[in-house]
């Protein structure tokens, strides 16, 4: 069989992989794009987005509950699940077709199957429609994700667990819904699909919610759920499965010393994420693995092999679009003679429960680990007057200042919408800006962002 040669060849579609096959494509090379299933990866088909467009659902669901605090009365209502899938499904039909466009733009070949290395370099191609391709690129880019882990519990795999991928796809909602894994995508799902109507119960090993954060941060989530009517089983470890989602399931958990069963309609797995590396054939390829399964790379994102990258989840950076991006980012500069690597970057993040859960920087048990002096300031979102026009008071915001300058070391919110609020923060902390810049600044009055002067004039002196 005839090896089709192309100067780049990324396997996999995903946030790092696609941008970085359209910009080499525009500059004249030639370029194929291999993808097994989704275009564009899990973030517009399966993840991030559709997640959002669920959840934004959920949202709305929620303020016709609450209706009568906003003095509007209501008749009661119902939750259609058809439609709030089917409105997701939209979406990500209209993005799949920018995706298509964007790599018909490009001049990128995209190459819809799965593929499998066969030598250095060298890649053979099961096609979707039939018939095989083999694939030789003088630069390998991989970026294949990962997927939800289904951990080796007796009776878990054979209960036919709800993922992700499957929640978002209901077209009913489940009577009673329980998560395995209180997380960022547990805690999203679980708040959503509540507020559909579902009884939830979240099952984590850990002995409180978002147990990296701050003490205060999981009071505050565990607070949420409590508010919601979300029951939270923690320190909890599962030793069996019965039954079969959707139907009836139960699960035996032991708490220290005690024992007890959970039973629901539906289990949907949260717990963790397995890099898609299985069956690639990275051994013959060169391309090393870590000991968790992840490919290993340096801090320029080269594998153990030459002329081979990996990028995004797979390659073990934090599991985030927005780092993904910035993935593509260094290797498109070092490409072209640059010198870009991942340490010492700003990782932000968002959970979107409502209130939403943002960080940049340092929070207080990273500071404190870390041997680093710090000056707090923290504020109840009650005093940023903008969340009582909307009925959103809870959480609050918190910022770490260092002792000897007036340099922004970290900031944390639990509020609505957080993240937009953390954005303005990061662009100072990118910019250097000392804490008074944004105490002194001159902030539209009733707006979100205003708080942060309040937030900053709160600050302990040196």
């Amino acid at each position: 069989m005839e090896t089709q040669q192309y100067e780049i060849v990324t396997v996999g579609t995903g946030e790092g992989s696609k941008f970085l096959a359209w910009t080499l494509g525009k500059q004249g090379k030639r370029v194929a794009a291999i993808e097994r299933k989704y275009i564009g990866g899990s973030c517009p088909n399966i993840a991030c987005l559709p997640s959002k467009n669920v959840i934004h659902s959920a949202k709305v669901a929620s303020y016709f509950r609450r209706s009568e605090e906003f003095g509007i009365s209501k008749e009661g209502f119902r939750i259609d699940m058809s439609a709030v899938r089917d409105r997701k499904r939209k979406m990500v039909r209209d993005l799949v077709d920018i995706h298509v466009a964007n790599f018909k733009a490009s001049g990128v070949e995209l190459i819809m199957g799965s593929a499998k290395f066969t030598g250095p370099k060298t890649l053979e191609v099961s096609l979707n429609e039939g018939g095989t391709r083999v694939i030789r690129g003088e630069k390998i880019v991989i970026g294949i994700g990962t997927h939800a882990t289904v951990a080796d519990i007796p009776g878990l795999r054979g209960s036919n667990p709800l993922t992700h991928i499957d929640v978002l796809e209901l077209s009913y909602v489940p009577r009673h819904l329980i998560v395995l894994g209180g997380g960022y995508i547990g805690l999203e799902l679980a708040q959503a699909m509540r507020r559909f109507g579902s009884s939830v119960t979240i099952v984590d090993r850990n002995a409180r919610l978002a147990s990296r954060e701050d003490e205060d941060v999981s009071l505050g989530l565990t607070q949420l759920c409590n508010d919601e009517g979300i029951q939270l089983v923690m320190n909890a470890t599962v030793s069996q499965v019965e039954g079969v989602s959707g139907h009836s399931v139960k699960l035996h958990v032991r708490q220290g010393d005690s024992k007890s069963v959970i039973e629901g309609t539906d289990l949907l797995v949260a717990a963790g994420r397995t890099p898609n590396t299985d069956g690639l054939g990275l051994d013959v390829a060169g391309v090393e693995l870590t000991e968790q399964g992840y490919i290993k790379v340096n801090e320029r994102l080269e594998t153990t092999a030459a002329d081979v990258w990996a990028i995004g989840e797979c390659a073990g950076s934090p599991q985030f679009t927005h780092i993904a991006f910035d993935d593509f980012r260094i290797i498109r500069d070092n490409l072209a003679g640059g010198n870009r690597v991942t340490t010492g970057r700003q990782v932000p993040f968002c959970l979107f429960t409502d209130p939403e859960l943002a960080r940049i920087g340092l929070n207080e048990t990273e500071a404190k680990a870390s041997g680093t002096p710090y000056r707090l300031a923290k504020i109840p979102m009650a005093a940023d007057l903008r969340t009582r026009t909307l009925s959103e008071t809870r959480g609050f915001m918190k910022a770490l200042i260092d002792t000897k300058s007036d340099r922004i070391l970290g900031f944390t919110v639990f509020g609505v919408d957080g993240g937009e609020i953390m954005g303005a923060v990061q662009i100072a902390m990118i910019a250097g800006l000392p804490y008074t810049a944004l105490r002194e600044a001159v902030l539209t009055h009733p707006t979100l962002l205003e708080g942060l002067v309040v937030l900053f004039s709160a600050v302990p002196p040196k």
